[in-house]
């Protein structure tokens, strides 16, 4: 389906959005109302609420993006919430800054901002913005615990451009199904899907939605180094920039490695993401993440 304006799916992707923000505020908040305890409090119990507290960080993602003339920007991280140069080739670093809380080994919410510079071939660097914002959850619906059934996980986030003269509202929901080879969960299988559906206030412009399936695994060593890599195909349904500017559809494959520092508790303290996506010609990303944790267990 081709989205041509905001209208009603963009007004619903706003509830969506403030309810999400809601929710995520609210988690942040609840902890935090039962610490206003007397001055007479053992350190004991200090140490006993701090344990309640669920992991507080900021999930921090430096982003590096290279797209060729002629591309669109779809891939697994892209959101599509900004618009590339058609004629020229663009690079990109992006600071992305989403606040997260891991509200139990199962569910986790978060919200931020992005910001990012860009260099258009032939021109400058531009200043470093803020460019959109974003608010999401990730949540395991089923978990395997050593079961037959993989564990699913479901992901959705909402991102919305800010400051251009165009605002574009994505919708990015991932499914993934992870089936652990052993009792510990250190070596699995995994296979999925992304679908993005894009909202611009604009009549001129159309995006088709984007759908990526795909299939990988993982294994993470005893010293908690985690490599997990995915492989599939990506099909976007193309675009049309006020009658002038066409993007044409294309089904290509896309690939995706991830090398991660884990601590005993499966928290992530480095990431190091490598991604290219043929859109049709070969768009790369590197993705450094460095979560700074408040409250970490």
């Amino acid at each position: 389906m081709v989205i041509e304006s905001r209208g009603v799916l963009n007004g619903g992707l706003a509830r969506t959005a403030r309810l999400l923000a809601v929710i995520l505020l609210a988690i942040v908040c609840a902890p935090a109302a039962g610490l206003g305890k007397s001055s007479s409090d053992d350190d004991d119990d200090d140490a006993k609420q701090t344990s309640q507290l669920p992991n507080i960080y900021l999930d921090w993602s430096t982003i590096y993006t290279s797209v060729p003339a002629g591309s669109f920007t779809v891939g697994f991280r892209s959101s599509l919430a900004l618009l590339p140069t058609s004629s020229l080739s663009m690079q990109s670093l992006a600071l992305n800054l989403p606040l997260t809380v891991d509200v139990t080994d199962r569910l986790t919410v978060y919200g931020g901002i992005n910001a990012s510079t860009t260099l258009v071939s032939g021109s400058t660097w531009t200043p470093l913005a803020v460019d959109s914002w974003n608010v999401g959850f990730q949540a395991d619906v089923i978990q395997q615990n050593g079961g037959l059934i993989p564990t699913v996980t479901v992901q959705t986030t909402l991102t919305q451009s800010i400051g251009s003269t165009i605002t574009t509202t994505s919708s990015a929901n991932i499914v993934e199904l992870d089936y652990a080879m052993d009792k510990d969960e250190t070596r699995g299988i995994l296979a999925g899907v992304k679908y993005t559906t894009v909202s611009v206030d604009s009549s001129l412009i159309k995006i088709e939605p984007a759908i990526i399936g795909f299939v990988g695994g993982y294994h993470q060593w005893p010293n908690n180094w985690k490599l997990t890599g995915r492989a599939g195909i990506q099909s976007f349904g193309g675009a049309q920039l006020a009658g002038l500017v066409q993007f044409k559809p294309f089904t290509l494959p896309i690939l995706r490695l991830d090398l991660d520092r884990m601590d005993d508790n499966d928290n992530r303290l480095f990431g190091l993401t490598a991604e290219v996506a043929w859109t049709p010609d070969p768009t790369f990303q590197m993705t450094l993440r460095t979560p700074l944790y408040a409250v970490r267990h």
